[in-house]
């Protein structure tokens, strides 16, 4: 069944196939949210007087009967039928007749796959958005624990000068932090409501889109009906962008953790139950964990350029090309999920290896730490980074000083309270 299809209409059988693609499958993702979109246009219907009271309560009533199915995992989209729209409204002229037929009165299938988008992306949002906020506090909790461990601090690859652990994984909790910004940025743009906008150019009925807005808990709608369609796919690529960066963050992180185990650094280990053997090698424990979310990670970090290349040459209105957006944006979804969960999982396993930087190996990585002291002691900068060269060139640099590194931010001074209270506000933008 498809809702536009006509009596004197019969498309081939391939046709068919082709351009139903795979919406069957991404489909069942939406169809609790395509009912709770049909609910809400019908109680508008029937305050505007296009739809009886009586028969709105019985589409009501088994509009919520189907989506009990849908929770129930009772639910599934017939191969006959192209998409979950076309299924539940199937479904209902099948139990309530021609009452059925009347709910999609003053819309359009573009403004309805356009709300049941909106509503499962805020939904999806809303999961990461605490996935996130998992792995931030293990990163948090970590960083303190740990925050008087030395650890080799590298430029170029290079050893630079001393890092310490904690402020190694404050730095990945302080970077979901801006990316936290961006998946509110998503959220905003995903808490706007299309419905009412039609194919996108209105409705002559007298439909009163704030009542959806409302009985969505949308934040507010997007009033020009064209543009409600234009945010197919630049509410998707938003939400992306936000995919991307904490891919971003989370594949950098992955790739220290892999260096770091490697024996030639052997800063940290995992345990056992966390890392995998070698066929023939009986020593080995590889970090599969983390190279598989560093993998996972590169591909995600290519959805928006995907995305991009997708709708950037579409013009205004809706356009077949649109639908591949889910097959593009869902798994992703997906992916980024699991490798939050096992990066959240996994991290407080880590062991950290004490005492690090007191290897003859790492004496370079208090050179600034020792031309910082002859400054302290009166002796021009320039010709104190002279002495410190010198000493290294000659082979004599020694230091035996302590480090005190007290400004926000340092090795001393984490602000990890600080960066906890930057992440309370981001929180703040996730409001109805």
């Amino acid at each position: 069944m498809k809702l536009w299809e006509k009596n004197n209409t019969e498309v081939s059988a391939q046709v068919d196939r082709f351009t139903v693609g795979r919406d069957r499958e991404f489909d069942t993702r939406l169809a609790r949210f395509d009912v709770q979109g049909s609910l809400a246009h019908i109680a508008m219907l029937c305050s505007v007087g296009l739809l009886p009271r009586g028969e709105f309560e019985i589409l009501s009533n088994e509009l919520q009967n189907i989506e009990a199915a849908i929770i129930e995992g009772n639910f599934s989209i017939r191969e006959d039928v192209e998409d979950i729209h076309s299924q539940i409204e199937l479904m209902l002229t099948e139990r309530v007749g021609d009452a059925g037929k009347k709910i999609h009165s003053g819309r359009s299938r573009n403004d309805q796959v356009a709300v049941d988008i909106k509503l499962y992306l805020r939904h999806e949002i809303l999961e990461l958005k605490g996935l996130v906020l998992q792995l931030f506090e293990v990163l948090q909790q970590l960083s303190e624990l740990h925050k008087d461990k030395l650890l080799p601090g590298y430029t170029h690859l290079q050893l630079a000068m001393p890092s310490s652990f904690g402020l190694w994984l404050g730095a990945y909790a302080e970077g979901l932090v801006d990316d936290m910004n961006l998946l509110a940025t998503a959220y905003d743009m995903a808490n706007k409501n299309p419905l009412g906008s039609g194919a996108g150019y209105g409705s002559s009925f007298p439909l009163d889109r704030q009542m959806t807005t409302d009985l969505l808990q949308f934040a507010s709608l997007h009033y020009n009906s064209i543009y409600a369609q234009m945010s197919r796919g630049k509410t998707e690529r938003f939400l992306a962008m936000a995919i991307s960066s904490f891919a971003a963050t989370l594949g950098k992180l992955s790739m220290d953790i892999c260096l770091y185990m490697n024996q030639n650094f052997g800063f940290i280990s995992l345990p056992a139950a966390f890392t995998t053997g070698s066929s023939i090698m009986p020593h080995k424990k590889n970090p599969d964990v983390f190279e598989l979310i560093r993998g996972k990670c590169s591909r995600l970090q290519a959805l928006p350029n995907e995305l991009t290349l997708l709708m950037n040459n579409l013009p205004s209105g809706y356009h077949r090309d649109i639908q591949y957006s889910k097959e593009m944006l869902f798994p992703a979804i997906d992916e980024l999920k699991a490798c939050l969960e096992m990066a959240t999982m996994v991290l407080p396993g880590i062991e950290v290896r004490d005492r690090v930087s007191e290897g003859v190996q790492y004496k370079y990585l208090f050179t600034v730490e020792k031309v910082n002291e002859l400054v302290n002691a009166g002796v021009p900068f320039r010709d104190a980074y002279r002495q410190v060269g010198n000493e290294v060139e000659n082979g004599t640099f020694t230091y035996a000083g302590q480090l005190k590194h007290t400004h926000q931010g340092s090795i001393g001074n984490l602000c990890t309270a600080e960066i906890a209270t930057l992440m309370q506000q981001v929180l703040t933008r996730f409001v109805g």
